[in-house]
């Protein structure tokens, strides 16, 4: 829970500006969290503890303007509160600090080195995630960490988030049709998890295979059953040759017969022709 020393009668977030009204100075800023966005929408499909917004007002106080980061993750909260949805995040309403905070810098610096990590920092933001890809002699991606207060800086890429999760890492990859690096999620093992396109179209590759797979297993019945026909036709065919001796075999001992009647009728023994 919050401690805010904060006065008793606060406005709601319907009564505050939903940002601050600063228009955005580069498309990634939108773009990159909204593809982080759109992989939880499908990762998480089933919980509803979860916000992830863009470029949202976070209220701290009813009498200071609010942080409005391009991206941030909280837990434990409703996802939906109601068909509206909410126009800004209202700390002294929501009562959960966010867990994760996302800058990406763009061509106009804006203090996200300086004056916004210390803003993370004093909220309590858990994680505190800076994007750059135009830096050359670091890396693109710093996830801060808070420990102990102040923020401290974690190595690798991806970064594994425990208390969230999931990794958060950036490659090359394709998103909107602009093949670039981009951030995504990552598993425990480092797995990247697929972009909603990816996931498209891995499950319309999988359906595709399956139906090729059932096209050869009714191939194969089919030719099973043409076999088993044959086979059927042989053994018919067998059947009927059989019959046919048969037949000829009963009206040679008939033959046999009318002869050894014939002999007797003229007086002759056939048992006796030796």
């Amino acid at each position: 829970m919050l401690e805010y020393n904060l006065p008793k009668y606060l406005p709601s977030a319907e009564e505050l500006p939903d940002s601050d009204e600063t228009p955005v100075d580069n498309e990634l800023q939108e773009l990159i969290p909204g593809l982080l966005k759109a992989i939880l929408l499908m990762l998480w499909s089933e919980r509803m503890d979860w916000l992830f917004a863009i470029d949202m007002g976070i209220y701290y106080h009813p009498d200071k303007p609010p942080i409005v980061p391009d991206g941030f993750l909280s837990l434990g909260v409703e996802r939906f509160y109601d068909e509206e949805l909410r126009p800004s995040y209202v700390l002294w309403d929501e009562n959960v600090v966010p867990i994760f905070v996302l800058e990406v810098v763009s061509q106009n610096y804006r203090k996200e080195y300086t004056t916004k990590l210390d803003e993370y920092e004093a909220l309590g933001v858990l994680y505190y995630v800076i994007y750059s890809s135009r830096r050359r002699r670091k890396p693109h991606l710093e996830v801060h960490k808070l420990v102990n207060g102040k923020y401290e800086l974690q190595e690798g890429n991806p970064v594994w988030l425990p208390e969230i999760g999931l990794g958060i890492g950036c490659e090359r990859g394709n998103y909107c049709g602009v093949t670039r690096e981009w951030m995504y999620w990552y598993d425990e093992q480092g797995q990247r998890y697929l972009t909603p396109a990816e996931q498209v179209k891995q499950e319309t590759l999988r359906a595709q295979q399956e139906a090729q797979r059932a096209q050869q297993e009714a191939q194969r019945a089919q030719q099973e059953a043409q076999r088993a026909q044959q086979e059927a036709q042989r053994a018919q065919q067998e059947a009927q040759r059989a019959q046919k001796e048969a037949q000829r075999a009963q009206q040679a001992e008939l033959r046999v017969q009318q002869l050894t009647e014939q002999l007797r009728a003229l007086g002759i023994d056939p048992d006796n022709l030796d």
